[in-house]
């Protein structure tokens, strides 16, 4: 496919995304936040005494946003695999 933007021409590759459903990229994310949090553990103390503390629970805000999120992209993937299965909606 070819995109003529002024006097440029732009060739676009006929390449299917890796993740449709987003599931892997937000397992990723969840996993490096509770890793972020874990990592901060161990200097709570000097955190706390700095006003910082609030690191650690912005990691664990963000683990927990995460967990939900996970949950809706796999519903979310369950409901396209049944769709395929089930062919297109007759009106």
């Amino acid at each position: 496919m070819k995109h003529e933007i002024g006097n440029r021409t732009y060739l676009v590759a006929d390449v299917e995304p890796l993740d449709l459903d987003g599931v892997r990229t937000v397992e990723v994310g969840v996993v490096l936040w509770l890793v972020a949090f874990v990592a901060l553990l161990p200097f709570y103390g000097r955190l706390r005494d700095e006003g910082d503390a609030w690191w650690i629970w912005t990691c664990m805000a963000g683990f927990g946003l995460g967990l939900f999120g996970l949950e809706y992209c796999r519903r979310r993937r369950r409901a396209r695999a049944r769709a395929a299965d089930t062919g297109p909606v007759a009106s």
